[in-house]
């Protein structure tokens, strides 16, 4: 093998990395490398926080589909050889070998994206996923599976030739010249009628509607005006402009919609917006008022929309119409991601999406339907799915200089969007989010990786040495999926289930490890948002027989109520105790803001008789995150918690003031080490570290709820220490 310098490198496995020779099958040791304190989780740091800038680039793997909470690839990598690895072994020493593990067996009860399996599978392990949603389950099962690239392709070709050119018709534009050109993307607005004097009111909260992403470097910004509704080039901080057409002065960021308010233009009479839309029967009309183009010679203009325009659109809801046939309508359920969209009259979710978005997307959807090959129909399904939340009318637009879309999931609830826009469905090479780049971005970017993995190794901070694709590393991932854990014994490589994994068929005493990333309490509901894909997958692959009209479960380890949300996850702790082989270890991500949300995990392990025997910092999903972002001290670090079964931990008893001192002493030392890289912490975050360590010490005491109530007892105390903790 060669040495490549192109921005990745391919290690020569007949040299330095050629491991010795391991028996036929592996199994966690009595004291493995990542219950030792000395785990290098601050080497890791660096390593996670490059994956997380790009982690569809990094691990395309777990991005072929939208789950929430995606966990960092090269976390998980660590924490499986530190699982499997014998104390005293050199972990990153061992992440960038092609170290294997054959035969081990790993379980995630909370797959979700798939993470876990997806790193144990490229580490030889044999492993197990379940979750309890349906779409989660769809995409890993999608992500895993052994796809031929040839076979793939062939098929895109075959519906590009099927479908593309109907969805083209749909998404013309008529150039003031005479020419004609492919829409990008329409822009339209919600309008909503004055409660006063009846007059139609555009909820623009700013007549700026387009602005590069780097307006500092970039002002150049679009207007439009109110008054006649042409379009006005100005600048992205300008207070006044005039319009070209109308000649109106007019503030392009003073719109009639203020917050929760609006302003009507006719009468002046302000009203609340979210009253008003809940005293109709359906969701806000829209208008259409501009449209950004692409030219033959490959520029973008931005116009304001014409008759042209409106006669096309109207043409295709006459299409949709004719078409007749069912629609993936679906009900919204109540609940804290789906009241506000309730609130504004969505009622079902094909109400999300316009007519021709409905019309177009129908049509891939139809035509995947008719694929033979089940993989193959699947894994379009699959790419169809993920286009949905680029193209509805909750999408907005984030401007030009990075992805144009602002999916629909952007604030991790489903918001209404007031100035909506509408993408091309099936897209351009200068298009975000549609079905044919997002096939070259998700799907063969993510074939691409599974042929033939790599890791990042990074380069000098200083930049001189750039960061590097590392190959050769991992095993290849495409598997056949096993039906049944009978089926699995047989010596299949993976098995993935849907259902409530506190109750599994895997056999007791059967797992070497369990590795997971559980629901947090009082966190987002994914069911709630996930049945959104859910309706248009079964509308795809069962058109014809009776469907889960939800994803929602009782049994999700998911609740604002704190002693359902312990009792839960206690009951899949319990269930993992019971397949877990005797020396087995439980190994899981965690943080929390709220202490509610560590006496839950305190108490549902404890419950289940585990004992924490180690707990390390480590790098969390993008910082950047619109929850976290939100945050005034967001936190950017998970705790990587070890366990084992509580009969197999022999700790040192210790008073609880005992183990609050050991705590603070541990969590000193982990935020010096952190410290060395350079990793500046929040105060959430060290309170993060701190906590963890004293439900660490406390896990082992043989009173468990008198532990969870001193837990609860030093909340007060917590920023004192934290604030001694402070350099």
């Amino acid at each position: 093998m060669t040495h490549e310098t192109t921005g990745s490198l391919r290690f020569d496995l007949t040299s330095k990395t050629k491991m010795p020779a391991r028996k036929p099958t592996h199994t966690v040791p009595d004291q493995s490398a990542i219950e030792d304190d000395n785990f290098p989780f601050e080497k890791f740091y660096r390593v996670a926080e490059h994956e997380s800038w790009r982690k569809e680039i990094h691990r395309p793997l777990y991005h072929i589909h939208k789950w929430w909470a995606r966990r960092l690839g090269s976390v998980f990598r660590a924490i499986v050889v530190g699982a499997f690895s014998p104390a005293g072994t050199d972990v990153k020493d061992s992440f960038y070998r092609a170290t294997r593990f054959p035969g081990a067996i790993v379980f995630d009860p909370f797959m979700g994206s798939g993470t876990t399996i997806g790193e144990a599978l490229k580490l030889g392990c044999r492993a197990i996923g379940r979750d309890i949603n349906p779409v989660a389950h769809f995409a890993v099962k999608n992500a895993l599976a052994r796809h031929s690239r040839h076979q793939v392709i062939r098929e895109f070709r075959a519906i590009e030739h099927d479908v593309a050119p109907s969805i083209r018709h749909f998404f013309r534009a008529s150039l003031p010249d005479g020419s004609t050109a492919q829409s990008l993307y329409y822009f339209w607005v919600k309008v909503i009628r004055c409660p006063e004097c009846n007059s139609a009111v555009d909820l623009f909260k700013s007549y700026l509607f387009a602005r590069h992403a780097y307006p500092q470097r970039y002002p150049a910004a679009q207007a439009v005006c109110p008054s006649c509704g042409s379009l006005n080039s100005t600048r992205y901080d300008a207070t006044t402009v005039a319009c070209d057409s109308c000649h109106r002065v007019y503030d392009p960021k003073d719109g009639p919609a203020r917050g929760t308010k609006a302003v009507c233009p006719n009468c002046q009479h302000e009203f609340s917006i979210a009253g008003t839309v809940r005293n109709g029967e359906a969701p806000p009309k829209h208008r259409l008022y501009a449209k950004l183009v692409l030219t033959a010679a490959g520029e973008k203009q931005y116009l304001p929309a014409d008759d042209f325009d409106h006669a096309l659109y109207d043409e295709a809801v006459a299409a949709l119409s004719a078409k007749g046939g069912r629609l993936p309508k679906g009900e919204l359920k109540a609940g804290y991601n789906t009241n506000q969209a309730i609130n504004y009259g969505y009622r079902h979710w094909h109400q999300m999406f316009n007519g021709r978005q409905l019309l177009c997307l129908g049509m891939l959807a139809d035509r995947i339907r008719s694929i033979e090959n089940e993989p193959l129909r699947e894994l379009f399904t699959c790419l169809l799915s993920g286009t949905l939340e680029f193209n509805n009318m909750f999408a907005s637009y984030k401007g030009e200089g990075t992805g144009a879309v602002r999916h629909m999931f952007a604030h991790h609830i489903l918001k209404p969007e007031r100035t909506p826009l509408e993408a091309n469905p099936w897209g351009t090479p200068k298009s975000s989010g549609a079905f044919s780049t997002l096939f070259e971005k998700r799907i063969l970017r993510a074939l691409a990786y599974c042929e033939d993995p790599f890791e990042i190794a990074l380069g000098d901070r200083d930049g001189k040495r750039p960061a590097k694709k590392v190959f050769g590393l991992s095993r290849p991932i495409g598997f056949a999926n096993a039906k049944s854990f009978s089926a699995f014994g047989q010596g299949r490589q993976l098995y993935l289930s849907c259902g409530d994994s506190s109750q599994t068929d895997l056999a007791s005493q059967s797992v070497d490890a369990v590795i997971t990333d559980p629901p947090f309490f009082d966190n987002v509901h994914y069911s709630q948002l996930a049945d959104f894909f859910h309706v248009w997958q079964q509308h795809i692959l069962r058109p014809n027989s009776r469907r889960l009209p939800t994803t929602r479960s009782e049994r999700e380890v998911q609740h604002t109520d704190a002693q359902l949300f312990t009792k839960r996850l206690r009951s899949v702790w319990q269930e993992c105790h019971r397949v877990l082989k005797p020396n087995g270890l439980l190994v899981f991500t965690y943080h929390h803001a709220r202490a509610e949300g560590w006496q839950s995990v305190l108490q549902a392990l404890t419950g289940a008789e585990f004992a924490i025997v180690a707990a390390h910092p480590i790098k969390a999903e993008m910082s950047v995150a619109m929850p976290k972002h939100q945050s005034k001290e967001p936190i950017d670090l998970d705790i990587i918690f070890v366990c084992r079964k509580r009969a197999a931990v022999h700790a040192e008893a210790l008073s609880y003031e005992d183990a609050w001192a050991r705590a603070l002493d541990v969590a000193r030392e982990q935020i010096s080490r952190l410290r060395e890289f350079s990793k500046q912490l929040s105060h959430n975050d060290l309170r993060v570290i701190v906590t963890a360590q004293v439900v660490r010490f406390l896990s082992a005491a043989a009173d468990t709820g008198a532990a969870s109530a001193f837990l609860e007892s030093r909340s007060d105390k917590l920023d004192e220490a934290i604030d001694a903790l402070r350099p």
